[in-house]
């Protein structure tokens, strides 16, 4: 019975039961979207702390500046790489296939639709830099709050030993209970998605769930080019290794990641395998491992940028080279402060749309597959970790 009344199984049954509320009680769907708001508040309420304690402890886990400079900054770098080209093979996947392109009734206000501004590689580094760190706060400026994290997280680590101590136990305990939260806010998605869904059926009609299968279809194209063409290509040639050899090897954790759809109870599994069956040095794999399920996010990234286009198109918005550019920024580094628990995508995709305005109601479409799309990348993003530390492996001194 526990099975059955499942988070997934309930969010399942609230999105059926929607769209028939919205089609035959179209009066009283309209007025229950305040439940919705309140549900995409309190995922927005999340955001900005969680991100920064994720970063901030990442950072502070390395113990020293010089293992930053070693291990740290090599297994920064790969993650940022290989993020980036899973949002880059999001983008460019969506922008060919254009799912919710046309679709008939779905339109934003004209005040919703978002400016277009010029890019430039001037206005792009000074607006990672944080003026005023409290109004990046304020205003969720996640690309500043990252780069506050890792600066002050740096400057931390060169302060007394038992001072250092001392912030690292607070926001560790800090991120814990935000993680806990996380799952509460979670737990009320069947309630979110119902008033939601509902809402938008009644407000322009059940058609708009048809192009869904195209942006389902965009998400797993893109992760399976991801794990089987770009991961083992990195692989090849940086790690020198063969990639799919290594994917047998440690398929259990693979497994596991896709039924758990949480890279943090899949880590025990995969520190075993790349330690007994891998080959990674135990200190590698017992940093880089732990790292990743904080900050290694591939698959979510590419699923979120692939959800904020879709879901611009549903709205009829034409976005600029700008806000594609500012889309793959902030999905590639909110990524980072993904925590590796269920559903925890779905918290950061309401970031993505905010950086260039699109509706947050649109969440309530997607998330009619998102679980099974959640265990994908979730396999996904293991499978970039494991690939990390077996790389580093290779590159770091015993």
């Amino acid at each position: 019975m526990k099975k059955l009344l499942s988070l997934e199984n309930l969010t399942l049954l609230s999105l059926i039961l929607a769209v028939f509320f919205g089609i035959y009680f179209k009066e009283i769907a309209l007025n229950i979207k305040l439940f919705g708001d309140v549900f995409l508040s309190l995922l927005k309420m999340i955001i900005v702390p969680l991100v920064f304690t994720s970063v901030f402890t990442a950072i502070l886990n390395l113990e020293s500046l010089a293992k930053f400079r070693d291990l740290g900054l090599k297994a920064f770098l790969y993650y940022f790489t290989t993020t980036g080209m899973a949002v880059f093979t999001g983008l460019v996947l969506v922008n060919i296939i254009q799912p919710g392109k046309g679709a008939s009734g779905v339109s934003a206000k004209p005040e919703e639709i978002p400016k277009v501004q010029e890019f430039s590689l001037e206005n792009l580094i000074l607006g990672l830099i944080p003026q005023n760190p409290f109004e990046a706060f304020s205003e969720g400026k996640v690309l500043q709050i990252i780069v506050f994290a890792v600066f002050i997280g740096l400057a931390v680590l060169t302060i007394d030993k038992f001072k250092q101590e001392i912030i690292k136990n607070f926001f560790e305990g800090f991120n814990e209970a935000l993680i806990r939260l996380t799952k509460w806010v979670i737990v009320l998605t069947p309630v979110g998605v119902f008033a939601l869904v509902s809402y938008l059926i009644a407000k322009v009609g059940y058609q708009v769930l048809i192009s869904l299968w195209e942006y389902a279809l965009t998400v797993l194209l893109g992760l399976l080019i991801h794990a089987f063409v770009n991961l083992p290509l990195i692989a090849y040639i940086f790690g020198r290794y063969n990639p799919y050899k290594y994917f047998i090897q440690v398929r259990e954790a693979l497994l596991l990641a896709f039924s758990t759809a949480s890279s943090a109870a899949t880590l025990p599994v995969s520190l075993e395998l790349a330690i007994e069956r891998g080959k990674v040095k135990k200190e590698v794999a017992g940093f880089v491992l732990p790292l990743g399920a904080t900050i290694n996010m591939d698959g979510t990234a590419l699923y979120e940028s692939v959800a904020a286009v879709y879901i611009a198109n549903l709205y009829g918005i034409d976005l600029s080279i700008s806000q594609m550019v500012t889309i793959f920024l902030t999905a590639t580094l909110a990524s980072i402060g993904a925590a590796a628990i269920p559903g925890a995508g779905l918290v950061l995709l309401t970031l993505v749309l905010s950086s260039v305005g699109i509706p947050l109601e649109g969440i309530g479409l997607i998330i009619a597959v998102d679980r099974f799309l959640d265990m994908l990348r979730t396999a996904v993003n293991v499978w970039g970790d494991l690939n990390g530390a077996k790389i580093l492996n290779r590159y770091v001194n015993s």
